[in-house]
């Protein structure tokens, strides 16, 4: 595979990121150059799943999934290219020496999507959330790189992950639901006399209903308290890639002041100028800490 073939390749996950995850391609243009293209390849190759999982036409998603994961394996094993997000991922993962199991415990959750519709407390959503968040978070860590040992690191970062994860669920309700899941835990739910009809019943008649908003609210709350908990993991990040995390930490967490019951019908968004206003002094930031601290080479396996 020659430079400019993955030099292709991971432009084309570059092309994913930019297209899908606004907030999150936003904070990668903090980083170091030389890191963003490994976070572009992790977060195309979770786009592909979830559109596996999610988008109209695909008519056997589990064969589809299977798929993705046998070509990830071989590609690991063999080391010839698939496809072009195939190829920067297991390039990725061996220059920073990610632990392919990762990948496995985020395909058993994407699995889970095609048969699981709700779930029943916050211990049931966390099996879930397992893999579709926490090990994210740990495939970003080797690329950010830390100041403390990584193992160290590895438990903020899987909790900022679900903080993130718990961010998505809150705001996207309404298409949840039209895709017939629930990721509201039912026993919050129901402690406020909220079933699935009523959800329904706000979504489709566009009305705020006061057990749903006080529902959302506990969620709200619970969801701030991960942040808070996540947050001294920023610290433990190389300081090239704080004003990164930074950002996406503060954008994220600004989505729960907007959760109310209009999460049911429409998408909310930070504005773009509080986006601008947050990712101006992390550029600052950015160009301060490559300024200063010399570029480590990342971990490769042999």
């Amino acid at each position: 595979m020659s430079t400019a073939s993955l030099a292709s390749d991971y432009a084309a996950c570059r092309r994913v990121n930019a297209r899908y995850g606004r907030t999150f391609f936003l904070a990668t243009t903090l980083l170091r150059p030389e890191q963003r293209p490994a976070v572009h390849a992790l977060y195309a190759f979770a786009r592909w799943a979830d559109e596996i999982v999610d988008a109209a036409g695909v008519e056997d998603r589990a064969s589809e999934l299977d798929r993705l994961e046998t070509l990830l394996d071989r590609d690991v094993t063999s080391g010839e290219p698939s496809n072009p997000v195939l190829n920067a991922l297991t390039d990725t993962m061996r220059r920073y020496d990610i632990d392919r199991s990762l990948f496995a415990d985020f395909l058993t959750s994407m699995r889970m999507d095609l048969d699981v519709t709700e779930y029943a407390d916050l211990d049931a959503l966390g099996v879930y959330v397992h893999g579709s968040a926490e090990v994210i978070g740990l495939q970003m860590l080797p690329v950010l790189g830390t100041v403390v040992p990584r193992e160290e690191a590895a438990p903020y970062a899987a909790r900022l992950g679900v903080a993130f994860q718990l961010t998505n669920f809150l705001r996207d309700v309404g298409e949840d639901l039209d895709r017939g899941r629930v990721y509201l835990p039912q026993d919050v739910l129901a402690a406020h006399g909220v079933d699935l009809d009523l959800l329904w019943w706000v979504r489709r008649g566009r009305r705020a209903d006061e057990r749903v908003r006080a529902a959302l609210d506990d969620l709200v709350a619970h969801s701030y308290a991960i942040y808070q908990s996540a947050e001294p993991g920023i610290g433990m990040l190389t300081a090239a890639s704080r004003p990164c995390v930074r950002t996406a930490f503060t954008l994220y967490r600004d989505i729960l002041a907007l959760v109310g019951c209009e999460v049911l019908w429409r998408r909310v968004a930070v504005p773009g100028w509080r986006r601008l206003a947050v990712a101006a002094p992390g550029a600052g930031r950015a160009l301060l800490a490559r300024a200063t601290q010399p570029v480590t080479p990342p971990v490769t396996s042999r």
